[in-house]
């Protein structure tokens, strides 16, 4: 038994590996080569041929090219020269107060200048999860990242220096989600912007969110506010490498019941929509990657949403992510009171967790499983209150729109072919629903076609096209009032849309499953599963998105 399983985890680890990105990113760090005739530019220059062995003096050095460049800008505010001089030193000042462990935003650091000591300080909000004795604050144009969910430099052209903020590692002594239960998690990866301001001999370094600030003012004029969108996401998927862990939520779904998270990728704004991205089978929220350096590309999009992510052990059958989900987002609803509505983008399973959302169950779906209602099922109270609340529920009113990506709406026959099943024999039941899984088998009625539940059903179970509670959902219609929209899949090799093969599909997800009657727009793109990383797919999307604000079509 022990063999059959090792040799199944290995088929399904191969499966798993050659079905999306092994290698989401890798990054090389060398400082960028910089030339400038300009008096600010040559002192940059020579700064960095002839550093200082002495951190305070080589961050005057820098200070002090920062200082010149600001006073060109103060004139003409159009010398992009001028700018990117300015730019460019506030990246090499900082790369020395990372290495020289200062804390200026605790104590001011006297930097000799060419005229004088320079006070030099560092502000920042006062909050906990944002100390930055706690971060790394590194410039992003140090990074140079190639990978497969890194197809392109996002970036803003502007005033500042483009930072990613990270933390430190695994810090015991730092949990941001013990200070902020939604922030992104325990590793925080973020971009903002460095600027500096002068007062006299007064240097102060204040940080600016792009996501929150579209322009700076500097020396009397307005700038765009310089960005990186790309850098911290794809530092993230570097050093974090997802990939494995997706493997292992799938595999051993019990290490990680804890982490299923509702968490947002940006601070709160109450006047900003939230875009929840969910996830599917064997994934994680590194798949949205590509999507969200797109989107944060376009300034509608930075000035009228904001990002939040559902992520979850997929090994466990979507029904009950999908209650778990319901949980946090009374949660949300608790903390954020009067957050504007919500869009859900869903891919994959991620697409049937979603559709959970705009919909009203009744007793159907229970009925299909026992001929008694909740209170007169011979249940334990623990079986009983898990049962209702995974097969009786209600959408959910803070949904506004819906976009099913490559969803497998009604199952794939992917999860019974051969793959299917040795996933199925290999999961088996998720670990901590065995208990429920005996009883939920012992006391629901047998399928239509005969087949009695033998135990709880995981993940893939609940992809068989044949699940009662797929072929339950399936004629129950969404309610009225919350528009969808399908992004669907195709290789390119064509099909039949129904189940005479061949059939169009896009590798794993036939068109059958992911189309949905009644959506407000259904296109086809020219994808494998993972439409919602494709450039068609991304483009719809943003449509979607912008229609959603009364601004496309």
């Amino acid at each position: 038994m022990q063999l059959k399983n090792s040799i199944g985890l290995a088929w399904i680890g191969i499966a798993l590996a050659i079905t999306s990105c092994a290698n989401y990113s890798s990054f090389s760090e060398k400082r960028p080569n910089y030339k400038s005739v300009t008096p600010a530019g040559q002192m940059i220059v020579q700064a960095l041929k002839h550093p200082s062995k002495q951190h305070e003096v080589q961050m005057g050095k820098f200070i002090d090219a920062a200082s010149a460049a600001g006073g060109i800008l103060e004139k003409s505010s159009n010398d992009r020269q001028a700018r990117a001089d300015y730019n460019f030193a506030i990246g090499r000042l900082f790369e020395v107060i990372e290495e020289s462990g200062f804390q200026p935003w605790k104590t001011p650091v006297s930097c000799p200048g060419a005229n004088g000591s320079w006070s030099f300080s560092m502000t920042y909000d006062g909050k906990p999860e944002h100390d930055p004795a706690h971060l790394r604050i590194m410039p992003a144009d140090r990074f140079q990242f190639k990978g497969k969910l890194i197809k392109q430099r996002t970036m803003k052209d502007g005033l500042g220096a483009p930072m990613i903020i990270a933390t430190k590692g695994m810090d015991p002594n730092f949990d941001p989600t013990k200070f902020d239960p939604f922030i992104q998690g325990k590793n925080v990866y973020y971009g903002v912007t460095e600027v500096l301001q002068f007062k006299g001999k007064s240097c102060i370094a204040t940080y600016i969110d792009p996501l929150a600030m579209e322009s700076v003012t500097f020396a009397g004029h307005s700038y765009p506010v310089a960005a990186d969108f790309t850098a911290p996401i794809a530092l993230a998927l570097a050093e974090l490498k997802p990939r494995k862990t997706e493997i292992q939520r799938f595999l051993k779904p019990e290490d990680f019941v804890t982490s299923t998270r509702l968490a947002r990728l940006q601070p709160y704004d109450p006047n900003k929509i939230p875009v929840l991205c969910i996830h599917g089978l064997g994934d994680s929220q590194a798949t949205w990657a590509p999507l969200i350096e797109a989107l944060r590309g376009d300034a509608t999009f930075r000035q009228n949403y904001q990002l939040w992510f559902y992520s979850y052990p997929t090994a466990y059958p979507y029904p009950l992510m999908a209650a778990i989900l319901r949980d946090k987002l009374s949660a949300i609803n608790a903390r954020y009171p009067g957050h504007k509505k919500i869009v859900v983008i869903g891919h994959s399973m991620g697409g049937n967790i979603t559709r959970e959302l705009i919909t009203d169950s009744g007793m159907a779906i229970w009925n299909t499983f026992f001929d008694t209602p909740p209170d007169k099922t011979p249940l334990s109270p623990e079986a009983r209150a898990l049962l209702k609340k995974v097969l009786i529920f209600q959408h959910r009113p803070e949904i506004s729109r819906v976009i099913f990506a490559s969803a497998s709406l009604h199952g794939s026959d992917q999860a019974v072919g051969f793959i299917g099943r040795l996933g199925k024999s290999v999961i088996g039941a998720p670990p901590g629903l065995s208990g429920v899984g005996k009883e939920l088998a012992m006391l629901s009625k047998p399928r239509d076609d005969g087949e009695q539940l033998k135990r709880s059903p995981n993940s893939i179970d609940a992809l068989d096209p044949r699940n009662r509670f797929v072929t339950t959902i399936e004629k129950i219609s969404p309610v009225r009032g919350i528009p969808y929209h399908s992004v669907i899949a195709d290789r390119g090799k064509g099909g039949n849309r129904d189940h005479t093969p061949p059939v169009s599909t896009d590798g794993l997800v036939p068109y059958w499953s992911s189309h949905i009657d009644g959506a407000q727009s259904e296109v086809i793109v020219p994808s494998d599963h993972w439409s919602h990383r494709s450039p068609e797919g991304i483009a719809e999307i943003h449509r979607i998105l912008l229609q959603h604000l009364g601004k496309g079509q």
